[in-house]
């Protein structure tokens, strides 16, 4: 068991020494079945139990051997409504049914080393039935039932009727895919379901409230009932209670916290977590923001689960289009060592793959890094380590858009407090997570809180505001695997869209400042009374230049990625009472300044348009 690090209670995983190269397998004369899978739910009420559909490529020669084999699974909503990956591949099926084309490489170069691969359609979306239920309780226990069934707990149906049974499976599953595919992966590894083995879950959910919400800012209103009339293959009036259920739960109108967003949320069941977790996410991704994987490895590195981590500069990207072959070969180690038992030391090897800057990649042991949580002062349009008396205040103006309230932090704007650090004498990393604890009043019962910080300074930066949120796609193509006629694996080149600029938003941080004490029961606020409130910064890990300065820019209304509401408020801010907490790995050098540097900036592009679908 030495090659296992924080191994969870109950997990009984012995890792064999390397061996020869295993056999390599025919992915053209591979056996296609589609397995109809018993959940035990019914929530489209029909009288019937619910049943999801498990598409299945695997090595024919493999079962014609007796040779049982381990399962690589993506269960998704998209696979008919909007594809999978750059190119939105979608399932493609023969006159029987069974799949003759699944989207992304994984089929292509997994079946011939040996695993079949399972694509699952999430209940109520394309052949499954049952009515989607966006991250709850159908979806979730819909894809275990198809794990049950890999480990013959669970009923399993041809397209004619007869049973159909999983003997060829060693029941291992390793569980993967970005965004709601990786949502659903989290959420089942939260079931402790036996037999998963690992999941990788890129730029992935782990809470669907802290992905709707921003500390009870609501980003878009009527999301989830967007989100199920976008991937339900099931006729609305089936569906309808379903429907009005999330209507009800996801509740809009006051962006609370309730049990429809308890259900919703895998972080409580990490002890429960019996799988090793790899975890990809850009530190850019403004649609599943860093807070979703953060706090998600925070419950698990507490549980000691055997995980780790990749991080990079883009935005909601599949690492496969930022370091593909890197990442190619990151997820074979991984699979063999979790679904094969292969002793081939991926586990004593650290702990964190990062991108530093455009192509600039280091390992570090663990993330976050080591650090120390060091007090700023907010001063005079400072930032600094002494404190400064005094009061500022700043009314509302929800016509601002980022790039306004970033840009030219010395000149005055209505609407914004900008904060600025002398240039630094030496270059600075910030690990994890940041916070601004703020001493206000506010003369209405409540209004919202925008954080952000930023960069100063010229650097070249990945674009993580492209269409493709960092990269560009090439001409050329790249072959992952073994092809057929129906289904190459074959993908475009990308390479990052980099560009110079004078300065980037780092990370963000949102509260509606009646909820700063509870996001279940908020207070309206009483004008004329002093409140402290802390807003969390989306996890990060950055390093700021010698000689760039750190600025703290503060706001109310946010219409670039919330559903913006104005109060109208203005709100005065203690300085005194006031400080930005920034978790700082190595050495800290700051000067305190007794005025704001000058900062100028060129001109930039507003950010994108808010990302809905996760």
């Amino acid at each position: 068991m030495s090659a296992l690090v924080g191994v969870t209670a109950g997990f009984s995983f012995v890792p064999q020494p390397g061996s020869a190269a295993p056999p390599r397998y025919s992915y053209a004369d591979a056996v296609r079945e589609s397995v109809q899978v018993q959940t035990p739910l019914d929530n489209d009420a029909d009288g019937q139990p619910d049943r999801v559909t498990v598409d299945i490529v695997r090595p024919r020669e493999a079962a014609a051997r007796g040779i049982r084999v381990p399962v690589v699974m993506v269960a998704s909503p998209y696979y008919q409504c909007c594809g999978r990956g750059l190119e939105n591949e979608r399932k493609e099926y023969a006159a029987d049914g069974t799949v003759t084309k699944f989207p992304l490489f994984y089929d292509n170069y997994f079946v011939p080393r040996g695993y079949a691969f399972a694509a699952v359609d999430a209940a109520g979306t394309s052949r499954s039935t049952g009515c989607a239920d966006v991250g709850g309780r159908e979806e979730i226990l819909a894809v275990k039932a198809a794990i049950d069934w890999l480990n013959g707990r669970a009923a399993g149906f041809h397209a004619d009727g007869t049973g159909a049974t999983a003997g060829w499976s060693t029941g291992r599953v390793g569980m993967i895919g970005k965004s709601w595919d990786g949502s659903i992966a989290n959420g089942v590894a939260a079931t402790g379901v036996p037999g998963l083995a690992t999941i990788v879950p890129i730029s992935a959910i782990s809470s669907w409230y802290d992905y709707s919400r921003f500390g009870g800012v609501v980003r878009s209103r009527r999301h989830h009932v967007f989100l199920h009339n976008l991937i339900t293959g099931r006729p609305a009036a089936a569906c309808a209670p379903v429907v009005a259920g999330i209507t009800a739960g996801t509740d809009d109108a006051t962006g609370n916290r309730n049990a429809y967003w308890d259900e919703r949320d895998f972080r409580p069941d990490a002890g429960r977590v019996r799988a090793s977790v790899l975890i990809a996410h850009g530190l850019n991704d403004t649609n599943v923001t860093t807070t979703q994987f953060g706090a998600w490895w925070t419950a698990l590195a507490r549980q000691r689960v055997p995980r780790k981590i990749w991080l990079y500069q883009q935005a909601h990207t599949d690492p496969f289009d930022v370091r593909r072959a890197e990442w190619v070969r990151t997820l074979d180690r991984w699979f063999e060592y979790w679904l094969k038992g292969v002793n081939n030391g991926i586990m004593r090897e650290p702990q964190a793959t990062i991108e530093r800057a455009p192509g600039q990649w280091v390992d570090e042991p663990t993330w976050p890094a080591p650090s120390l949580p060091v007090p700023l002062r907010l001063g005079e349009g400072t930032l600094g380590l002494r404190p400064v008396a005094g009061t500022l205040s700043f009314t509302d103006n929800p016509t601002l858009r980022e790039r306004e309230l970033v840009a030219d932090p010395g000149t005055p704007v209505g609407g914004r407090l900008t904060f600025l650090s002398a240039p630094v004498p030496a270059s600075l990393r910030v690990s994890g997570t940041a916070s601004v604890t703020l001493r206000v009043s506010v003369d209405r019962p409540t209004t919202n809180l925008t954080v952000r910080l930023v960069d100063y300074g010229t650097a070249n930066r990945v674009n993580y505001a492209n269409s493709s949120g960092g990269i560009v796609r090439q001409t050329t193509e790249s072959c992952w695997g073994e092809s057929t006629a129906a289904d190459d694996a074959c993908y475009f080149d990308t390479v990052e869209d980099v560009v110079a600029t004078d300065h980037a938003v780092l990370t963000r941080g949102w509260l509606e400042a009646s909820h700063f004490g509870s996001l279940s029961s908020p207070t309206p606020l009483e004008p004329g009374t002093w409140y402290t409130m802390t807003v969390r910064f989306q996890p990060h890990d950055f390093v700021l230049a010698t000689g760039h300065v750190l600025g703290l820019v503060v706001s109310q209304s946010d219409r670039d990625y919330t559903s913006a509401t104005s109060s109208g408020a203005t709100v005065q801010v203690d300085l005194a009472g006031s400080r930005l907490t920034l978790p700082f790995a190595g050495p800290v050098r700051l000067d305190s300044p007794d005025r704001a540097p000058a900062v100028t900036t060129a001109p930039a592009p507003d950010p994108p348009a808010i990302e809905v679908i996760p």
